[in-house]
């Protein structure tokens, strides 16, 4: 009985290693991650542009410029 055990314990220990699933979770994770700090790095500036052309619209027209807020 304890060596069935045994022997179903390491037939799946080795399934559970020969298992790539784990690893493909773990590379979009890293993908997601890199997505993230990239989307962050370029949104910030942008924003800041975006405020800058409309404040520049708005003092134009007679309007008082918009300060950036604050998180």
């Amino acid at each position: 009985m304890l060596g069935m055990n045994l022997e179903y314990l390491m037939a799946k220990a080795r399934l559970l290693f020969k298992s790539e699933e784990g690893a493909s979770a773990i590379e979009y994770a890293i993908v997601v991650a890199m997505v993230a700090v990239v989307v962050v790095a370029f949104v910030t500036p942008l924003g800041d542009r975006v405020l800058a052309i409309f404040n520049n619209v708005l003092t134009t027209l007679g309007g008082t410029a918009v300060a950036r807020p604050t998180p």
